[in-house]
Formats: C-alpha cells, structure tokens, sequence
C-alpha cells in the first residue's frame, strides 16, 4: 500500500528552467523574426536572423542559468559550513535554536526538545539546513542541470517560429509566426501548469498575454526602422 502522497515540487528545479528556456525561445525568436520582416527584409536574411537569434539564445540561456544557479548553489554551500562550525563549537546552542524553531511550528517545549535531541543525533547537519537554512533535496541548487534545460528547452522553443518562417510565403510570414506562436505559448502554458499542478488556463493565457505583447512591440519597431530605411 502506498502511503507516500506525490508531490510536484519535486519538479520545481529543472521544470523552471525548462519553461523559462521555452518559453524564452518561442518569444524572442518570434519576435526576432518578425521584427526583421516587418523592416522589409528578404526571407533569407529573416532565417539568418532568427537561426543566429537561436544560438545566441539558447548559449545565453545555458551561460546564464549556470552563472545565476552556481550563486545560489555557493550560498548555500557557504551557509552549510558555517552551520557545520556551529555545530563542533557550539553543539547545545545549535539543539536549543532547533528545539525553539519546532516550538513556533506548535510543539510543546518538552517534545520540541525531545524531537531536536534525537535529529541531532541523527544527522545534525540535515536537521538544521531543513530546518534553520532551508535547504532542502528538493529546492537543491544544480547549475549543470538548469544550464542544460535551458539551453535545450530554448532551442526546441526557437525552432517552432523559424520552421513556420521556413516553410510559409513572405507576403503572410507576419501573420503566420505570430499566429502559430501564441498558439505555442498558450500549449506550454498549459502543459507547464499541468506539470507543476497549477490552473492550465490561467497559465496559458498569462504567457500568451506577454509573449503577444513583446512581439506587437518588435513588430512596430521594425517598421519603424524599415519606414526610415
């Protein structure tokens, strides 16, 4: 029997990366694309763009998660070893600042001191980073596994726009990358949500909005910029 109730936030790590990736791909690509057709721009020199958009991106992405994780990562790392210090020099201090954070979560003084006791001589060091730091497996910095579900969440995410731009005539490439990408964006709204057990229809609907928004805003930019050219 199965006592062990699942829970998604064990995704939270890698599934934010992976939709940020995505989600960042389809936009700026999008975007890109866009911008560059609605300045007048050829087909080839709108593909060139957006294939170079999509590298740049997707090594931005990858460079920018591992930087942004590995701080958080030497955080905590830095956090740990001064709790490791506490720990040898200060030992009864450490279990009573234990027992005092489980008497704010409601135990009794008495049990409070009972439960630290025995975490402590099970893994001291465990007890306080859940309980004192708030360092958990689950919220665990990993700098390799945001950079490499970013990187290649962003690139999938970019190559939905530049496959429509590829295949579509230039007289409706506008239309047609800006179409299919909301369509994009709300699916990965969705599924994003379904994956960390939230409302699918308000994601969606949320990264429609801003995704629409930021290629309206490229879109008048490059006429403005094909106007004056």
């Amino acid at each position: 029997m199965e006592l062990h109730t699942p829970h998604r936030s064990s995704r939270v790590g890698w599934l934010r990366a992976a939709v940020l990736g995505a989600n960042d791909g389809i936009v700026s690509t999008s975007s890109l694309i866009i911008g560059v057709a609605a300045a007048s721009t050829g087909q080839a020199e709108i593909m060139l763009a957006g294939v170079a958009g999509l590298v740049a991106g997707a090594m931005s992405m990858a460079a920018g998660e591992y930087v942004s994780v590995s701080s958080q990562s030497d955080t905590e790392y830095a956090d740990l070893e001064i709790e490791k210090k506490s720990l040898r020099e200060q030992p009864e201090k450490e279990q009573q600042e234990l027992a005092e954070i489980y008497q704010q979560r409601g135990l009794t003084p008495e049990l409070s001191q009972q439960v630290a006791a025995q975490l402590m001589a099970n893994d001291a060091l465990a007890a306080h980073a859940r309980d004192d730091i708030g360092i958990t497996d689950v919220g665990k910095a990993n700098p390799v596994q945001a950079a490499l579900s970013s990187a290649l969440t962003f690139t999938i995410g970019a190559l939905l726009p530049l496959l429509v731009a590829w295949w579509v005539p230039l007289p409706i490439l506008i239309m047609a990358v800006a179409g299919s990408s909301l369509v994009f964006l709300a699916a990965l709204g969705a599924v994003a949500a379904r994956a960390g057990g939230a409302p699918m229809f308000r994601a969606a609907i949320r990264v429609t909005f801003w995704g629409g928004l930021a290629m309206a805003l490229t879109a008048v930019v490059g006429r403005l910029f094909g106007v004056a050219a």
